[in-house]
């Protein structure tokens, strides 16, 4: 089980500089985990790519669909109280907290590409530059 920030959902769905490396985690250990947010965070990500004209309407929904059946039934609310004294604790949002905590609360690792996270969590974190293809 692998908690998976947005950024890595993105590079999984959407050609960049590091979506070998999510394709080999994927491969890895399919058990994707993540808090709801992922959710808008993907979508966000996705609505930047339709406004630059690199998706079509149509692509864009059918990306978030195909992450959504990917993550069906492996998403977590997470306890504000766990986020808030992780932000107390370090630089990180409140967003990119949500995914420390649910890491910390299962046990497991967060896959991100988010310098400041690995900074602030290193014990808790991982780089997809880490991921062997």
């Amino acid at each position: 089980m692998i908690v998976v920030a947005s950024n890595v959902i993105a590079y999984l769905y959407l050609p960049g500089d590091f979506t070998i490396q999510a394709e080999q985690l994927l491969s890895q250990d399919a058990n994707w985990v993540a808090p709801v947010l992922w959710r808008s965070e993907f979508r966000n990500i996705l609505t930047g790519h339709m406004r630059r004209g690199a998706l079509t309407f149509d692509q864009a929904y059918a990306l978030q669909l195909e992450a959504e059946d990917l993550l069906s039934g492996r998403e977590y609310n997470i306890d504000s109280l766990d986020v808030m004294e992780l932000v107390n604790a370090s630089e990180c949002s409140a967003y990119d907290c949500e995914f420390v905590a649910l890491a910390k609360k299962l046990g497991v690792k967060l896959a991100t590409m988010d310098k400041k996270v690995l900074r602030n969590f290193p014990e808790r974190t991982f780089s997809l530059d880490s991921v062997s293809h």
